[in-house]
């Protein structure tokens, strides 16, 4: 039986250890019998009849700009049946100028709700960073960014990605969506802003979800901030079914 193909570009901010976390989607995926590309570059991404060559998609970078010929091969290829898979800053908080690649992802990082910052910064260049450094000192404070929060997994669900998964506690950064409401929601989380957004009360924020894009699948995951938390065998079962469930 011949392998299944899968492609897996990273980069962008490092924080995130997109090398890291790629080379650890790389082995997962090679136990499970897939044959993998992983570059660190998206050059070949503009190449439509290439990437429809793949079954899945791990796309693992945060930030950049990505412009829209190789945002378009992805999606064409996606379109036509080549899954797509990705979690936290590295699939949806990635090219933030690109409204097609926000529309086939699902959502959009827009906070992290328990920050006590005011503002949220839209480049994570030096010399933004500065600017609120100096400006917001409160960006500094212990627990600006991260909290402990319960991930609660959809119990009516019948998608094998979280099949026998129970409800679990995690300390990382809590994710605020802008999300497609075609999105299939298979865990939350409560989410309290300490923010201006506040006023607006406590909300179910999505943590994991799947959808569609034409003939393709998509499956995201809030969880991997860094490679510790894909590290959790919590997050890594629910990662791996969801890689796999994206697959062709």
């Amino acid at each position: 039986m011949s392998k299944k193909k899968a492609f897996i570009f990273y980069g962008g901010w490092e924080g995130h250890e997109p090398e890291q976390e790629s080379a650890r989607f790389k082995r997962w995926l090679e136990e499970d019998n897939y044959e993998v590309t992983r570059v660190d570059n998206f050059e070949r991404c503009d190449d439509i009849e290439y990437m429809k060559s793949f079954d899945l998609i791990v796309p693992c970078w945060t930030q950049g700009e990505m412009d829209d010929w190789y945002c378009f091969g992805i999606t064409e290829a996606v379109a036509a049946g080549t899954g797509i898979a990705g979690v936290h800053g590295g699939m949806c908080d990635s090219f933030r100028w690109s409204v097609e690649w926000q529309f086939m992802t699902g959502s959009q990082w827009v906070s992290h709700p328990g920050d006590v910052y005011l503002h949220h910064m839209s480049k994570l260049s030096e010399d933004h960073i500065k600017y609120i450094n100096e400006n917001y000192p409160q960006n500094n404070e212990p627990g600006a960014f991260q909290r402990t929060y319960t991930v609660e997994f959809k119990k009516n669900s019948t998608s094998p990605i979280i099949a026998g998964c129970e409800d679990f506690e995690v300390h990382t950064e809590q994710y605020y969506l802008h999300l497609d409401p075609s999105c299939d929601v298979l865990a939350t989380t409560r989410i309290d802003s300490t923010g201006w957004h506040a006023s607006n009360g406590i909300v179910d924020m999505p943590v994991i979800y799947t959808k569609h894009w034409g003939k393709g699948r998509v499956f995201y995951s809030s969880l991997g901030h860094q490679d510790n938390i894909l590290a959790m065998p919590e997050v890594e079962k629910f990662t791996r079914r969801g890689f796999l469930w994206a697959s062709r």
